[in-house]
């Protein structure tokens, strides 16, 4: 078994998207991200990075590459999910948190878990997404940033690809 463990920050700004776990939630300010931005989809990606010791998502996906400005940080899931695949790993389970002050987030928190649990290749079951402010306490509570952890367990059990 393998645990990986990620934490992402991204500054919020006016005249972005704000994309959490593939959702797109309509807000008056969106996360900054060379990619689509989408904070908790960054830390589900450098969790199984991390778990399967493979560095960072910077070292995977650098910020610096134009092949990957404003790519879908569903796509990134999904080639992480291939490498995780290949090395013979399954995800037992992800628990994630999104630390933001506004909007409050509990009526997309279902549809988040469905499109982590598609990009996983697990059940729903699988799958934990919770939300919480920092109590108007630092750079989340003054909503300039967006923050995300998570941590996921892959055990072995598929033959490598």
């Amino acid at each position: 078994m393998r645990i990986g463990h990620s934490t992402d920050i991204h500054r919020l700004e006016p005249d972005n998207k704000l994309l959490i776990g593939g959702v797109n939630i309509h807000h008056s300010v969106g996360s900054v991200g060379h990619s689509d931005g989408d904070c908790l989809l960054h830390t589900v990606c450098e969790s199984l990075i991390g778990a399967l010791a493979l560095g960072d998502l910077g070292k995977l996906f650098p910020d610096t590459s134009e092949e990957f400005k404003g790519i879908s940080s569903s796509l990134l899931v999904k080639k992480v999910m291939s490498e995780v695949k290949k090395q013979g790993y399954k995800v037992v389970n992800i628990d994630s948190t999104v630390f933001l002050e506004e909007p409050k987030l509990s009526q997309y928190i279902m549809e988040m878990r469905v499109n982590i649990a598609n990009l996983l290749e697990i059940e729903i079951s699988q799958v934990s997404v919770k939300a919480t402010t920092s109590e108007k306490v630092g750079i989340v509570g003054r909503k300039e940033a967006i923050m995300t952890e998570s941590i996921v367990l892959l055990e072995k059990g598929l033959k490598k690809l």
